[in-house]
C-alpha cells in the first residue's frame, strides 16, 4: 500500500452538472497541489461515497434539482462520522440569503461562482489547515480523556482497597472466622439488588458496608473480647462504636491541618467541600446499623423509615452472619434457627420487608458464603 498516497488530502466535489465537475478537476490539475479529487453527481451519490471513503473536505453546489447542498450538509451533520468534515459551498455572487443560510446550517466556507483557481486552492488550503488542527486537537482530547479515565479507575481501585484494608483492620480485633466484612458486604449487595436499589447505590453499598464496625477500633479489648455478658457500663462503652465509626469516617484528622508552602500557598487541605456519596453512606451505615425498626436501638433510637435504608440492610446481614459464625464467646447456630430468629425480629428489630426478601433469597446468600469461606465454615444444616 502506498503510504505517501494515503497521506494526501482527499477532496469530494459534488454537482449535478458534469461540465462543472470537469472544470473543477482542470483547476486542480493546473495547480501545484497533490490532492486526490473525487466527483459525484448529486447528494445521494455523495452520501454513499462519504460512508465508504474517508474525505478531508467537501466542495458542493447549493442548487441541484433533487436534493440540494443544504440537505447534504444537514445529512453530514446528522452523522457522527461525517460532521467534522469541512464543507465549502459554491454560491452565486448575489445570493446573500443563501450564503447566510449555508453558514447557519453548518457550512465551513463559501466560494462565489465563477470559481477561480486561486480562490479554490486558497479556500481548500484554509479549511484543510483548520481540519488538521481540529484532528490533532481531537487526538489530544482522546488521549487526555483516556488518561483521565485510567487515573479515575486507579483512584477508584485505591479507594476500594483502602476501604477493605481499613475494614479488615477493624475485623482483626474480634473476628476469628475471617471474611466477616466480605460476607456482610456481599449479602448486603444481594439484598439491595433484590429490592431494586439503583446499581450505582448497590456499588456504593459494596464499598461502604465493610466499614459498619470500624468504630470497634476504639473499644478496649477487655470489653470487645469479653467472653461473658457485658455489664451495663461495659454495654454503654460497646455501643459507642457506632459513634466512633462515624467520627472516623466523617471528621478529617486534626493532624491534617491545611498544609502550606513557605510562601503561604495552600498545598493540601482536608476541610471544606461537599462530602462524597461514599463517605455519606459509610457514615450512615456505621452510625445506624444497630438501630431497630421499633425504635429501641442505638445510638439515636430511630424507628422505621427514619433509619437509613442502607443501615437497615447491613443490620440484617450483620446479625445473620453473627448468628451462623463462630466467635470467641459463642458457637455457630444452625441456619434454620438463625432464620427463625430473623423472622421473630421482623417488625421489631428488623424491617419486615427486608426480612421477607432475605428469607426468599437465603439460598443465594448461603451460596455466596460458601464461595467466600468454604462449605464447612457455617451451620447450614437444618435442625
Amino acid at each position: 500500500m502506498n503510504t505517501a498516497k494515503e497521506s494526501r488530502k482527499r477532496i469530494l466535489f459534488v454537482d449535478d452538472e458534469p461540465n462543472i465537475l470537469q472544470m473543477l478537476d482542470r483547476l486542480l490539475h493546473q495547480s501545484d497541489v497533490d490532492w486526490i479529487p473525487e466527483f459525484c453527481l448529486g447528494v445521494d451519490e455523495a452520501l454513499a461515497v462519504l460512508k465508504t471513503i474517508p474525505f478531508d473536505a467537501v466542495v458542493t453546489d447549493i442548487r441541484m434539482p433533487e436534493k440540494d447542498g443544504f440537505e447534504l450538509v444537514a445529512a453530514m451533520h446528522a452523522d457522527n462520522s461525517l460532521r467534522r468534515i469541512p464543507v465549502i459551498i459554491l454560491t452565486g455572487e448575489g445570493d446573500r440569503t443563501l450564503k447566510r443560510r449555508a453558514l447557519d446550517c453548518g457550512a465551513t466556507d463559501l466560494l462565489n461562482k465563477p470559481v477561480s483557481r486561486e480562490d479554490l486552492i486558497a479556500r481548500l488550503r484554509s479549511v484543510l489547515r483548520i481540519k488538521d488542527y481540529e484532528d490533532r486537537l481531537s487526538d489530544q482530547v482522546k488521549l487526555l480523556d483516556g488518561l483521565v479515565k485510567e487515573r479515575t479507575r486507579d483512584l477508584e481501585r485505591s479507594h476500594r482497597e483502602v476501604i477493605w484494608r481499613l475494614a479488615k483492620a477493624g475485623e482483626y480485633r474480634d473476628d476469628q472466622t475471617g471474611n466477616h466484612v466480605a460476607r456482610v458486604a456481599w449479602c448486603s449487595c444481594l439484598l439491595a439488588a433484590e429490592i431494586g436499589m439503583k446499581p450505582c447505590d448497590v456499588e456504593l453499598l459494596l464499598q461502604t458496608s465493610p466499614l459498619h464496625d470500624i468504630g470497634k477500633i476504639g473499644i478496649p479489648d477487655s470489653i470487645l473480647l469479653k467472653p461473658g455478658q457485658l455489664t451495663p457500663d461495659e454495654r454503654a462503652v460497646m455501643e459507642r462504636h457506632t459513634l466512633i465509626g462515624e467520627d472516623i469516617l466523617r471528621q478529617p484528622p486534626r493532624a491534617f491541618a491545611p498544609l502550606k508552602d513557605h510562601d503561604g500557598a495552600l498545598l493540601l487541605s482536608l476541610a471544606g467541600g461537599n462530602r462524597l456519596p461514599m463517605i455519606e453512606m459509610a457514615c450512615a451505615v456505621a452510625r445506624h446499623h444497630h438501630e431497630r425498626w421499633d425504635g429501641t436501638g442505638y445510638p439515636d433510637s430511630l424507628a422505621r423509615d427514619a433509619i437509613p435504608l442502607e443501615a437497615r440492610i447491613v443490620a440484617l446481614a450483620d446479625v445473620y452472619d453473627a448468628l451462623i459464625s463462630e466467635r470467641p464467646y459463642k458457637k455457630p447456630i444452625p441456619r434454620e434457627r438463625a432464620l427463625s430468629i430473623l423472622k421473630e425480629g421482623s417488625g421489631h428489630h428488623f424491617d419486615p420487608d427486608l426480612v421477607q426478601i432475605f428469607v426468599a433469597n437465603v439460598t443465594k446468600i448461603d451460596e455466596t458464603y460458601v464461595r467466600l469461606a468454604g462449605p464447612n465454615s457455617y451451620s447450614f444444616s437444618k435442625v
